[in-house]
């Protein structure tokens, strides 16, 4: 068995790793480059394999960086198999769709400017195309055949609805291999989910370091910081943005709104905006299976009680529905994409409450360096929206604790489930993440540890039986 890897070596995005096993290659993901935008150039550049020679793509979940070079896999001559899990297969239709569109309308935008203008990396045809290769739904713990000789097991990751680690064992006459992907892993201390549930044994770990040189605040004390900046904005007349991921965390805010609403918390006259299409559709998808939740939320599913909406919540799908949110009288908190400020509607409200030291900006999820929240969050006191560069006056906060990644103390918790591998592979993390978390590794006897480079391959030593 050997392995490559292609994206989130040494960065965050763009996971992407090359499988040889049995005579044939599969993908462990195929995900997009996000930087400055979600336009970054690194997503055209050659895949560093052919993709006529993949004979299935092993689909963790459905997060743009992990899914959002699909179609222009398809498109450039993969004609194998997805495999993913039903929640991963739907969401990822929402997701593509999604940046099929903002790819057209970046291009549209270099029309109207008149810039070089490029063909998008793909177009909602070739999502179509992609989600036609969806033809193995896979629960977890089916162990399903990619070839002769060589299995692969999905087990619950615990980071958004559907995400799954994969195990790929190869057995010979009288060896066998095993390599464990964890894709991204969940946080602890929320309940919104399963914890994650690792394999016992595996021989090679190729796991995530988001976080994996430090550790979150606890979910209570991040709510109650939460509850604070919302309170103490209303109360100086303020505004409340919350840049969101359409996945999970939207999700997850909803619920907890829609707790604090009965409670009594919000103020009369306020106004709580979704908007989102792709978060809402997201949610949509979310009630769909409801077996993948707490009790607290399959309960409330059973009952026909909606965990996601309440009356102060108004979800705007067009843009016309966006554009009104600005007519609103009262005080407004707004959920909206994209997450990381490289895009999304977030944009046109940020543009509007920057100049406002009543009003907060207020971050809930990870910042990828390039990315205009990384400049907000590290303290810029001017940046460029939409090409003009503006004075930074809205107040500004970061909470980590309602992270959907696993921190160090989560991750060495998942490696103290299982047995220690012969290798553990770090990727998907910045150079001090995954430096922070090699050193800590030892703490659980993990002492055997490299970190790729882009486009590096390893031959995995066999177990003999």
């Amino acid at each position: 068995m050997r392995v490559s890897f292609h994206g989130a070596a040494r960065c965050v995005t763009g996971s992407c790793h090359l499988v040889e096993a049995g005579g044939k290659k599969f993908l462990v993901d195929c995900g997009m480059f996000q930087g400055a935008d979600d336009m970054s150039q690194e997503n055209s550049h050659p895949f560093g394999f052919d993709p006529r020679e993949v004979s299935a793509v092993l689909l963790t979940h459905a997060h743009l960086d992990h899914c959002g070079r699909l179609p222009l896999l398809v498109k450039e001559g993969f004609q194998g198999s997805i495999i993913a899990t039903p929640a991963t297969r739907d969401l990822t239709a929402i997701v593509l769709m999604d940046a099929a569109h903002i790819l057209q309308e970046h291009v549209e935008h270099q029309q109207r400017h008149h810039e070089h203008v490029a063909t998008p990396l793909y177009t909602l045809v070739d999502v179509f195309d992609t989600m036609r290769c969806f033809q193995k739904a896979v629960r977890y713990g089916e162990t399903i055949s990619l070839a002769p000789g060589v299995d692969a097991v999905f087990r619950d990751a615990g980071h958004i609805l559907g995400s799954a680690s994969v195990q790929i064992t190869e057995t010979l006459e009288n060896s066998r291999t095993r390599i464990l992907f964890s894709g991204d892993l969940g946080s602890s201390g929320r309940s919104f989910l399963a914890p994650p549930d690792p394999p016992a044994d595996s021989d090679v770990v190729v796991m995530e370091t988001t976080y994996g040189d430090r550790n979150h605040r606890s979910y209570a004390d991040s709510t109650a910081e939460l509850r604070d900046l919302i309170s103490e904005t209303f109360r100086r007349g303020g505004n409340v943005l919350i840049p969101t991921f359409a996945l999970e965390r939207t999700q997850e805010l909803l619920f907890l709104f829609r707790k604090w609403d009965i409670e009594g918390f919000f103020p009369e006259g306020s106004r709580i905006f979704l908007d989102s299409p792709m978060a809402i559709r997201s949610t949509d998808v979310f009630e769909r299976y409801s077996e993948n939740f707490d009790a607290e939320i399959r309960d409330l599913l059973s009952r026909h009680l909606d965990p996601f909406h309440f009356d102060r919540l108004t979800l705007a799908r067009s843009t016309d529905d966006s554009r009104r949110i600005n007519e609103s009288k009262g005080l407004s908190l707004i959920l909206a994409g994209s997450g990381m400020l490289s895009g999304g509607r977030m944009m046109y409200h940020l543009e509007r409450e920057i100049d406002n030291a009543r009003s907060s900006l207020v971050f809930v999820g990870y910042q990828s360096v390039g990315t205009l929240g990384r400049e907000l969050v590290d303290g810029a006191r001017t940046v460029k929206i939409f090409g003009k560069e503006r004075e930074v006056h809205i107040n500004r906060a970061m909470i980590n604790g309602f992270s959907a990644h696993a921190d160090q103390r989560d991750l060495l918790d998942w490696c103290r489930k299982m047995s220690v591998p012969e290798l553990a592979i770090l990727v998907h993390g910045e150079e001090r993440s995954m430096e922070g978390f090699r050193k800590v590794l030892p703490q659980v006897g993990w002492s055997h540890v490299t970190l790729p480079e882009m486009g590096e391959s390893l031959t995995l030593p066999p177990r003999y039986l």
